[in-house]
């Protein structure tokens, strides 16, 4: 099974990069070992600022193409949203907005486990609740979902691991999500 994991937020130091990060290695460890994890940095997807203007003149740029195809490739996803003021980083809205030009339906009907880390208490809540309700509209299964608030107290940076006990129960249990919707590739017969 082919996990595509990815922060949505271009920054170096990026919390929900070390969340995503964090979630993939539970996944892997505690829920399905023989998952096969792949990292999307954003940073790798750096494209002009979506415009209808850029788009006829130039088409649709060779990253977001890129992007769209590897969610394509993945059996499921794993992301980890900034909230940028309520909403999504603009580098994740941009390179959304290049992928609605090569299909609506972007996430491609596939199952999605949604995390936000966040400096605040309210841990994410705004983006987490506005991409619940984008994701399927734009042919996604949300799965599970949970955001991590107070980020400085739930996690140390040493062992890059989760600080609270229900922090990481909570964490498994939206992990675990993808287990009753997913299935191993069935075997050839013989």
């Amino acid at each position: 099974m082919k996990i595509l994991a990815f922060a949505a937020s271009n920054s170096r130091n990026s919390i929900n990069r070390a969340l995503v990060e964090h979630a993939a290695s539970r996944l892997r460890a505690e829920i399905l070992p023989e998952a096969q994890i792949e990292f999307l940095d954003l940073n790798d997807f750096e494209m002009p600022i979506f415009s209808i203007d850029r788009e006829r003149a130039g088409g649709i740029p060779a990253p977001a193409r890129e992007f769209f195809d590897r969610i394509g490739a993945a059996d499921a996803l794993l992301a980890s949203f900034a909230e940028h003021n309520g909403y999504v980083s603009a580098a994740w809205k941009n390179i959304f907005d290049w992928m609605s030009r090569i299909e609506t339906k972007i996430w491609q009907g596939k199952p999605i486990v949604i995390l936000s880390a966040s400096p605040g208490r309210r841990a994410g809540s705004n983006v987490l609740a506005s991409q619940n309700l984008q994701i399927p509209r734009f042919g996604g299964h949300v799965r599970g979902k949970l955001g991590i608030g107070g980020w400085s107290e739930a996690w140390d940076a040493k062992s890059r691991t989760l600080t609270r006990s229900q922090d990481a129960a909570a964490l498994d249990a939206a992990l675990a999500g993808f287990t009753l919707h997913l299935k191993p590739p069935e075997k050839p017969d013989p």
